[in-house]
């Protein structure tokens, strides 16, 4: 009789051990549990000292980030002041076809790949159909000064490239006679030909080195 007391007791406590299982397992229960352990923890964080801890170093980071951002847009500032500085320092010097330094004469490729090169160390391809397959496609109404601009005057698309100061004027080497200067393509001859705007991507600028 008491063996078969200490069998049904067993038995019971099994079942109900068994139900608990089951009952713990729902999805309602599941969420209960995640969420006592969620509290277990934020205490032990809060009892370390460590939530606090944790929030700052958020914040730092956050801070962090915004002063990168700062340090990009300023970076790309100077080099597009460094880009106009230099472009307006080869005013004067003479076209050549196929020229590339201010000693020998520019023609417009060779004069826009000497100033990128002079005033950021960034060296973009030679012909002006390749600079333009080089560099990002920008909208017109979204030109700022050292991007370039291009111009079909040879009845062929990028035929002519330019340097974009702002305010509608650009600095280019034009044609065999004469020298670099500037222009405003808003006049009938290079409106008419324009033929759109390109942009040296900021990841290209921010890598760039000045030479030694």
């Amino acid at each position: 009789m008491i063996r078969r007391f200490h069998f049904v007791k067993y038995a019971f406590v099994a079942c109900l051990c068994a139900c608990m299982h089951v009952y713990a397992d729902t999805p309602q229960n599941n969420a209960v549990v995640a969420s006592t352990q969620n509290d277990e923890i934020t205490n032990l964080l809060e009892n370390k000292g460590l939530l606090k801890q944790i929030g700052g170093q958020i914040a730092q980071s956050t801070q962090q980030l915004v002063q990168v951002g700062q340090s990009v847009t300023q970076s790309v500032g100077e080099r597009t002041s460094d880009l106009v500085n230099t472009a307006i320092g080869f005013l004067g010097v003479p076209y050549r076809f196929g020229g590339n330094t201010a000693e020998s004469g520019f023609d417009c490729s060779g004069f826009v790949r000497s100033v990128f090169i002079d005033a950021i160390g960034f060296v973009l391809p030679r012909s002006s159909v390749e600079q333009a397959n080089a560099t990002q496609q920008i909208d017109k109404n979204e030109l700022k000064a050292g991007d370039l601009v291009f111009f079909n005057t040879m009845k062929r698309a990028f035929s002519h490239v330019g340097v974009y100061l702002g305010d509608g004027k650009f600095i280019h080497s034009p044609r065999a006679g004469g020298q670099v200067r500037v222009e405003d393509m808003r006049i009938p001859y290079w409106n008419v030909r324009f033929d759109g705007a390109r942009r040296v991507q900021t990841a290209a600028l921010l890598a760039s080195q000045k030479p030694e």
